[in-house]
């Protein structure tokens, strides 16, 4: 599920070819910055709703809106900025947002000792997802190249449908009285630590500075990081072309490049949940 999950960091693999397409590069990265969006405002809400539907329904509702995302932009020619914005951007994100938070609280729920373990373990399937997607779209697939921007869309869409919904066979919460062999939460370390922390509802949450100072914090790390993954592929295809490579050169080494940073960003992120 995490690995198509993982697509919305793939997109800067078609911003060349959009560009090809006339658009511009703020065009690209408004579709993008929809998607994120989107994304993040339906993970809030299905993270209220996992609960009450329960994880393989909402792991189904995921597959079926991320995958019609993706098809119906291809469906639609696949260099529509205004179709691209509503399916890929909108719908796409909030397909992802559905399904995002489905493996990590399964997961947590069955591994409650390893909740850090088990949590970089489910960010790590998301980003490695992304650099599939990267480099079958271009150096190792070359679908693009190949079928070119609709095709993909729409063979995309099909496989995220398929292996969110596949996934999602298997997302269920365990029974309300089970624990891991020999965990036992009245002495484990984890357990009399969070025993001691105090629960705010979300109204006393919204009252408190340190909320917003959290999410001051996060908005600026994660939106120059989201900006640069965005444009990943774009520039460094621009910097390597002006020093005398082909387009394939530039875009071979580019993808690569981006393949790289996604295996040691999500590895250092599972190894830091283990720790």
């Amino acid at each position: 599920m995490q690995l198509a999950l993982g697509a919305i960091y793939a997109w800067s693999v078609f911003t060349p070819p959009l560009i090809e397409a006339g658009w511009s590069k703020f065009q690209t990265q408004v579709v993008f910055s929809i998607a994120l969006v989107s994304f993040a405002i339906s993970m809030v809400w299905a993270g209220k709703k996992i609960a009450q539907w329960g994880p393989m329904r909402l792991s189904f509702l995921s597959a079926l809106v991320l995958g019609g995302g993706y098809a119906l932009a291809g469906l639609v020619g696949g260099t529509s900025f205004t179709a691209l914005c509503l399916f890929i951007g909108l719908i796409g994100g909030a397909g992802i947002g559905l399904g995002y938070v489905v493996p990590i609280a399964v997961g947590m729920r069955w591994f409650p000792d390893k909740k850090g373990f088990i949590t970089g373990l489910a960010v790590a399937g998301f980003g490695f997802g992304a650099m599939a997607w990267v480099k079958l779209a271009g150096a190792w697939g070359n679908l693009i190249g190949t079928f070119g921007l609709s095709s993909t869309f729409s063979l995309y869409g099909l496989l995220f449908c398929i292996m969110i919904a596949a996934g999602g066979i298997w997302m269920r919460f365990p029974p309300e009285d089970w624990a891991p062999e020999g965990y036992r939460p009245g002495t484990n370390a984890d357990a009399a630590n969070d025993a001691e922390e105090e629960n705010f509802s979300t109204n006393e949450m919204l009252k408190t500075p340190q909320f917003f100072i959290i999410v001051a914090t996060f908005t600026f790390s994660a939106a120059a990081g989201l900006m640069s993954i965005g444009l990943m592929k774009l520039y460094p295809m621009e910097a390597l072309q002006a020093s005398g490579h082909s387009t394939a050169e530039a875009s071979a080494i580019a993808g690569t490049a981006m393949a790289v940073f996604f295996s040691l960003a999500n590895g250092l992120a599972a190894s830091s949940g283990e720790r």
